[in-house]
């Protein structure tokens, strides 16, 4: 039988040598320059096909392949990281154009359907009875499985089809060699325009891949949410003090009536659309009658500095922090002389504010923490829109890179005009 021509159907390997003959195949494809320069697609290749022939289809789900395959934690979140199913679907792609190119060669073939993580194995229909045909004597013709070599047997029987005289034999090929010459010229033209149809998908999906920006908001967010846990939003609250610089002192923790800012409710309401969208619960809590015990059981994220005690604990062993009262002002510790505060001299509903923006991981809560703060209010108010937007945290992530699960400190400066946050401004960035 001609493999080229040969249809294939769906075959499950019961014996020992079936199985090795799979291993085989196994071999060839991710030995091939298809699989050989990567190591996620054979990996999981070779993950599913050695489960599937063990009789372990109930381990190939997109979880226990991101454990068992990709080192994911067990409750990483398949929502925000699709690294199965990417690499699932580049593996059905890579195994089409393998066997695209190898089809002649390839007895049995390894298939993974679309919207499955379960291998198929395909072996020519006609394998188990090949060379059975039927003999009945010297004129007789040996038949295939297809239609068209039954119609081929009956068009050139003995008892419809005269001899050729012998000064035509010589010049023009018999109707069966002319019959499949034709079918190999039709089946190569079929064969060539698959491949030009399949390089045309793989190079439209390359492209559109290269063409889909990356959501800087799930990058930054993402080990926060992976934590799986609810989210507590832990707000510095204010009481109204005219003596003071910002007409405001924070709020105490036996305070009756302390309130959030208008810059601050606004950084709330931002803040939760994210992380609620992200598919997180979240509960929001006051700075002042926190306990330490909340924040270990959750990941947090902390708005406002001065009025947040919490912020500037957690804070202050990073290179960005902010001095204790009464300085108000960010220092680097890198660099003791470079500083940040508002200029005191100029109204506060004039005067520029500063803000740190920090992701990092704390032990002392044993989980993430995400901090937007600001001197004042309105840095505290823009650290959040800076925090939950896609072009400023595109911004950043254009300085250092992908966020991963690195710890991250950005310092913001931001305009003020009577009394309206403006537009934040990255002054210097630093991950580790």
């Amino acid at each position: 039988m001609n493999r080229t021509h040969a249809a294939r159907e769906a075959w499950h390997p019961q014996s020992r040598e079936d199985r090795e003959a799979i291993f085989r195949e196994l071999e060839e494809v991710i030995s091939s320059p298809h699989f050989s320069n990567s190591k996620r697609y054979p990996a999981l290749l070779k993950y599913i096909v050695d489960n599937t022939l063990a009789g372990r289809t109930d381990l190939l789900k997109e979880r226990t392949l991101g454990v068992e395959v990709f080192q994911r934690p067990a409750t990483y979140d398949t929502n925000t990281d699709t690294v199965v199913r990417y690499t699932a679907g580049e593996v059905r792609k890579r195994l089409l154009l393998y066997y695209s190119e190898h089809e002649s060669q390839a007895g049995v073939q390894i298939s993974l359907p679309a919207g499955s993580y379960v291998p198929e194995f395909l072996r020519e229909s006609g394998d188990e009875g090949a060379g059975k045909g039927d003999a009945s004597g010297p004129g007789s013709v040996h038949l295939d499985h297809g239609g068209a070599e039954a119609h081929n047997h009956a068009r050139n029987s003995p008892a419809v089809v005269e001899p050729w005289p012998a000064h035509i034999s010589e010049v023009v090929p018999s109707p069966t060699v002319a019959g499949k010459g034709r079918r190999g010229w039709a089946m190569a033209l079929v064969v060539c325009l698959l491949l030009l149809i399949v390089a045309g998908i793989a190079a439209w999906w390359g492209t559109a891949r290269r063409e889909q920006p990356v959501n800087s908001v799930n990058d930054f967010w993402a080990p926060v949410l992976r934590d799986q846990r609810p989210i507590v939003i832990c707000a510095g609250s204010v009481v109204f003090a005219q003596n003071n610089y910002s007409g405001v002192v924070t709020a105490g923790g036996n305070t009756d009536y302390p309130f959030f800012s208008i810059q601050t409710t606004s950084a709330i309401t931002g803040l939760t659309g994210v992380l609620e969208r992200g598919g997180a619960t979240t509960q929001l809590l006051s700075a002042p009658s926190t306990q330490l015990t909340q924040l270990r059981e959750h990941s947090i994220a902390l708005l406002g500095a001065y009025n947040n005690q919490w912020t500037l604990r957690l804070m202050e062993p990073l290179r960005y922090h902010f001095l204790p009262d009464p300085a108000a002002r960010i220092v680097d510790t890198m660099h003791p002389g470079a500083g940040w505060e508002r200029d005191e001299s100029q109204p506060y509903s004039s005067a520029d504010d500063y803000a740190v923006v920090a992701r990092f991981r704390d032990s002392r809560i044993d989980g993430w923490v995400v901090a937007m703060a600001g001197i004042g209010r309105n840095g505290t108010e823009a650290a959040a829109q800076f925090a939950t937007s896609q072009h400023y945290l595109e911004l950043l992530r254009q300085r250092l890179g992908s966020f991963g699960n690195k710890s991250i400190e950005v310092v913001l400066k931001v305009g003020v005009v009577k009394g309206e946050t403006g537009a934040p401004t990255i002054l210097t960035a630093y991950a580790w």
